[in-house]
């Protein structure tokens, strides 16, 4: 329970707060509502007893004036009621799937890493609607039939106070039901979200995945596997909506029961001249229209366990905290030659395990000179490149770049002289131009086209119909891998960093497209501060310093010629690239 209140404390604060004066207006609407719905159940105590009692010729076409009077206010509020929250609802939609982002984007390396993109998908949209339900239908109908109820109890009560004391012991009975309910849908719910995560990262997998699965003729299989994936969702909904639902019957049968009393009892007051019709009819016109906000509110209980579920999912992510800090008050990176060294370094992706991905490692690399690791895969040189723009921490040991600790300076001062091209190229689903741009957003037009020429990528941009507004598809689909890499290799000479980190940059490229891109990463690295790690050959001669990384640690270094002499594990990674080439 203080949990609960502690969240709405909180989606108060931080995101219905500043929509308060819509939502006041938003009230004052469904008072609208509830008085021209009472005014409804109201006007037939007159209208059955001047019009056909009385035969009041007078009054036939007043009364039922009035009474299309109030229906129309009642409809107009209520339009006006729902269409301010439903502005309100997707404003706050909005604002919490940007703090999420913002979040997202902003958060550690380390935390993406941890879980599945379909997760975070899954509650940027099926945790955030049910959140926003909770604002824009939830809060609107807590006032708007509240209101109405009050309203409908009085006339109520002003037609026959022993009627209206058995018509609302309903109430509690109904608020009892959903009190029982509520806690089951709160629980049916979360798995209904869990399950519809698995469903989204199972969806993304096939998109990305598309072409191994046919390659491997394994559509069957995958049929299979998202089939199960949508029943276990369409089982879970079922239950969700079924365990809803199961407030319809209770409230049926408990309208029923009362209005069976409510006969019977009135028709002993009739008879004894304690209650007129007219009172009769505008009493039960009042008590079949409290029916409906009685039944809402017996279950906004249940709306409200929805949205708390969803938001004990969505605020975590909002307030995620990193461990790896942007420093923004911190001293900027005093960059000289771009020398970098590692001081004793334990790293380890999961610090819960025994086994570290890098144990001890001392390197010290020149800057504005060309350094290779070599060693097997798994051995740890991608991680050694990934602690140098900070994109981790290390457990223990420090990193520093011309004698400064990259852990005590300002975080964006360090990335702004680091360039990364991975053999994992990463491109957006957008025109060559803005990939290329996202790099340096306000590049000439020189520029990009300088960069474009310097890496190659002139030659196949120039052939295609749109030149450099061609849209390249989800990663470059539409682009081949060597295409990939040249505007990579062009993204990173637009930033014109001091530091280069070379991923096995050359890994996807063929052999008449290599020379080609060898001189580019020649051009890219001349006179900067170059890590790289190298497979091929002509890679590792052209370095002026080697480190063989094995199993996490620094077995061998020296230069290529040094490392043959003194080096067996150098010298079989040597061979083995040789036979390789």
């Amino acid at each position: 329970m203080k949990d609960s209140i502690n969240i709405i404390k909180r989606l108060y604060k931080d995101y219905t707060n500043k929509y308060i004066s819509k939502i006041i207006l938003a009230i004052l609407f469904s008072i609208f509502v509830a008085g021209s719905t009472s005014a409804i159940a109201y006007l037939l105590d007159p209208a059955i007893e001047k019009i056909f009692l009385e035969k009041d010729k007078t009054l036939i076409y007043l009364i039922p004036l009035a009474i299309v009077i109030a229906f129309s206010v009642k409809g107009i509020s209520l339009y006006i009621s729902k269409v301010i929250m439903i502005n309100v609802g997707q404003e706050l939609k909005a604002d919490v799937q940007k703090d999420m982002l913002k979040a997202l984007i902003s958060s550690d390396t380390n935390y993406i890493d941890k879980s599945h993109s379909g997760n975070f998908i899954s509650r940027l949209n099926s945790d955030v609607f049910m959140l926003q339900n909770l604002i824009s239908v939830a809060l609107l109908n807590l006032f708007k039939d509240s209101f109405t109820l009050i309203g409908l109890l009085s006339v109520m009560f002003f037609q026959n106070w022993k009627l209206s004391l058995i018509a609302i012991i309903m109430i509690p009975l109904a608020g009892f039901t959903a009190k029982i309910l509520g806690k089951r849908i709160s629980k049916a719910s979360l798995q209904e979200l869990q399950t519809a995560e698995i469903f989204t990262k199972k969806l993304i997998e096939i998109f990305k995945n598309h072409k191994l699965i046919k390659i491997f003729q394994a559509e069957k299989v995958e049929n299979s596997r998202s089939g199960k994936s949508l029943d276990d969702l369409k089982s879970k909904m079922i239950k969700t909506q079924v365990v809803f639902m199961r407030n319809t019957p209770v409230m049926e049968t408990l309208t029923g029961i009362m209005i069976a009393i409510l006969l019977i009892y009135s028709g002993t007051l009739i008879s004894n001249n304690e209650l007129g019709i007219n009172n009769f009819f505008s009493f039960l016109a009042a008590m079949m229209l409290a029916y409906q906000p009685v039944r809402a509110l017996a279950g906004l209980n249940i709306s409200i366990n929805q949205g708390l579920t969803a938001a004990r999912r969505v605020l975590p992510i909002v307030d995620i905290k990193n461990e790896i800090d942007g420093n923004h008050n911190y001293p900027s990176l005093d960059f000289k030659n771009g020398e970098i060294n590692f001081s004793n370094i334990d790293f380890n992706y999961n610090i819960k395990t025994d086994k570290s991905a890098l144990t001890k490692i001392n390197l010290e690399i020149p800057g504005g000179k060309t350094t290779a690791l070599v060693g097997p895969s798994g051995s740890g040189k991608s991680t050694i490149l990934s602690l140098i723009p900070r994109f981790y921490d290390p457990q223990n040991g420090t990193i520093k770049i011309d004698n400064q600790i990259i852990k005590n300076v300002n975080l964006a001062s360090l990335r702004k002289h680091i360039s990364l091209v991975s053999q994992e190229t990463t491109l957006f689903d957008d025109t060559i131009r803005n990939n290329l741009l996202y790099a340096k957003p306000d590049a000439s037009t020189e520029e990009l086209e300088k960069a474009a020429q310097d890496s190659f990528s002139i030659e196949f941009i120039k052939e295609l119909p749109d030149k450099f507004e061609t849209i390249i598809g989800e990663n470059g689909l539409r682009l081949s891998g060597g295409q990939k890499q040249r505007i990579s290799i062009a993204r990173a000479m637009l930033k014109n960093s001091s530091i280069i980190l070379l991923d096995e940059a050359t890994s996807a490229l063929d052999s008449e497209t290599e020379g080609k891109i060898q001189n580019a990463i020649q051009r890219l690295t001349k006179n900067k501060t170059t890590v790289i790690i190298a497979h091929r050959l002509s890679t590792i001669l052209n370095s002026n310093l080697i480190y063989v990384i094995e199993n996490g640690k620094v077995v061998d270094k020296g230069n290529h010629e040094t490392l043959l002499d003194n080096s067996k594990t150098y010298k079989n990674f040597y061979q083995k690239q040789l036979n390789k080439e």
